[in-house]
């Protein structure tokens, strides 16, 4: 297939390369810019140590103290 192809290219005037290689930068630009999207999802405990919780995350707040009587 590579043969085929910069002997097909070598073929063209010099103006069509430069359209050839435009259009090569087009897609691979498009290809970088869809390649996140392929990114494998992170794995249960990734984030371990990364996040802290308050000791007094689960006390009762005194903004619905009103409420819980």
């Amino acid at each position: 297939m590579t043969s085929t192809l910069l002997e097909t290219l070598e073929n063209l005037p010099e103006s069509l390369q430069q359209e050839v290689l435009h259009y090569a930068e087009y897609l691979a630009a498009k290809y970088a810019a869809e390649k996140p999207s392929l990114k494998k999802r992170s794995s249960f405990g990734s984030w371990k140590g990364q996040i802290t919780i308050a000791d007094d995350f689960d006390a009762p707040l005194e903004e619905m103290q009103e409420y819980m009587e």
